[in-house]
């Protein structure tokens, strides 16, 4: 009982810590969709995997928060994080498309801004200049969609593991 209720809360405590990045990044590009000079809609490959991902972060806190209560309703949170499962899994197949961008161009010239260990070029005095540009947007794109695949895999992983611990609390 003790096992499973501390795999729990560090499966959860881990997916808030990685939907909260998911969130944020997917919440930039739907405020940029809706405001400025030209709103328009929000694209579905983007909003599905937010909508997904403030529901799931909005439930993994309340379960976290609720856990006393949630754990006597265990079969019940096993359903909910499967039926996350599936969300996630249709919010990454829709955003796939950004699987395959490359989002940083490795470029020679002139450009150095030395800021320390950030720096964005590189010249050792002997005229060899290069950098590195990140395309923002598609950066951004990539990270959630990496991320909702690991969402997944969590939100898997504490389904079956609520439902192994719900049998094993009703055997007993």
């Amino acid at each position: 009982m003790v096992l499973g209720g501390i795999l729990f809360l560090s499966w959860r405590v881990f997916e808030v810590i990685t939907l909260i990045p998911i969130v944020g990044m997917l919440s930039w590009f739907v405020h940029g969709y809706t405001t400025g000079p030209n709103p328009s809609l929000t694209p579905t490959f983007i909003l599905v995997l937010f909508i997904v991902s403030v529901l799931a972060l909005v439930w993994a806190i309340a379960t976290v928060v609720t856990y006393l209560r949630a754990r006597h309703s265990a079969l019940f949170v096993a359903l909910v994080d499967l039926a996350f499962v599936g969300a996630f899994i249709a919010g990454v197949v829709l955003l796939r498309g950004i699987s395959n961008a490359n989002c940083v161009n490795w470029h020679s010239g002139s450009l150095y801004a030395d800021l320390g260990p950030f720096s964005a070029g590189y010249n050792d005095g002997s005229g060899t200049n290069f950098g590195v540009n990140v395309d923002k947007s598609c950066a951004m794109l990539k990270a959630s969609f990496a991320l909702g695949i690991i969402e997944c895999v969590a939100f898997f992983v504490t389904f079956v593991s609520t439902s192994f611990f719900t049998n094993v609390i009703v055997v007993q």
